[in-house]
């Protein structure tokens, strides 16, 4: 006798919640139930998958490696799910998307209305992170695609290209450099260079494309770091120093009332590359190449 997929699922709800209550009313079933449905797998395998205590369960090894496979096999049974059901339809039902921070708020505005009127089946769950963390969830089955931006670690991922999007030099309105129209970014070298803090793809896009070193703190005093693209703004508008934007966010108007000057970079592409990606092989890359294509539209 082989677990069932009920058996699989309350065991991965048993060790999210960490108490049989909470794991069978997050399963809709009755706590007898789902106590049932744990003895049964742990009879089908021959030994305890859960410790019980008074604090709640916890996993044995035994329950550990169990867990870990029936993850994979309810993302399998999850894909098996969705390519029957959208095989003639396709974004239609539930579709997890992650996006990161330096593109959702300046790319989901346009895109958003264009897919509810293409695609108005479709229920969109957005998970705003860090591509980092975008990343993993995707590869455990947490989410269906993810837009971020390359370069990055793709392996094991698919990808469909979205949009080029350019880097510009942002500095304070009041700066010299604000007299020409574009300049390489050898001329800002000795600038005081703000960036946004390490974890942000960004920080690494334009290290990259600008052939920058990271910026270094000073005697006693640390490199400044922003936590957001509109801080990273309000600084260089004080006179804290200098960086560069994505013109996907200064087109969508995150400079407009601040003190700053954006110009364009005289440098071989400087850019990166906007991408939805996916899981290698998954039931869902045909709708992901889908996405892309629309948000190429918006």
């Amino acid at each position: 006798m082989l677990p069932t997929i009920r058996q699989l699922q309350y065991l991965k709800f048993l060790a999210e919640q960490g108490a049989f209550g909470k794991a069978a009313e997050a399963a809709h079933v009755t706590q007898p139930t789902l106590s049932a449905g744990i003895q049964e797998l742990e009879r089908t395998l021959g030994a305890p998958v859960v410790d019980r205590a008074r604090s709640g369960v916890i996993l044995t090894a035994v329950g550990e490696a169990a867990l870990t496979r029936a993850n994979t096999i309810l993302n399998e049974a999850e894909e098996l799910m969705h390519a029957a059901k959208n095989a003639s339809q396709p974004l239609t039902g539930r579709f997890r998307l992650g996006v990161i921070p330096t593109i959702a708020p300046f790319l989901l505005p346009k895109a958003l209305p264009l897919l509810r009127s293409r695609f108005p089946k479709l229920r969109l769950y957005l998970r705003e992170d860090l591509t980092q963390r975008l990343i993993a969830a995707l590869k455990a089955g947490q989410l269906d695609a993810a837009l971020i931006a390359l370069p990055f670690d793709m392996q094991g991922l698919a990808h469909a290209h979205v949009s080029d999007d350019e880097l510009l030099a942002a500095i304070p309105a009041d700066h010299p450099l604000a007299n020409q129209l574009e300049f390489p970014p050898s001329a800002m070298e000795g600038e005081d260079l703000i960036l946004l803090e390490d974890g942000h793809c960004l920080r690494d896009h334009v290290l990259s494309a600008c052939g920058l070193k990271p910026p270094k703190a000073t005697g006693d005093e640390e490199a400044f770091a922003a936590t957001s693209l509109p801080t990273l703004v309000q600084m260089v508008g004080s006179g804290l120093g200098v960086t560069y934007l994505p013109a996907m966010a200064v087109e969508a108007g995150l400079t407009q009332a601040a003190h700053v000057a954006v110009r364009h970079l005289r440098a071989d592409h400087p850019s990166r590359e906007i991408v939805v990606a996916w899981r290698s092989g998954s039931s869902r890359g045909a709708e992901g190449r889908l996405l892309a294509e629309t948000l190429r539209e918006a």
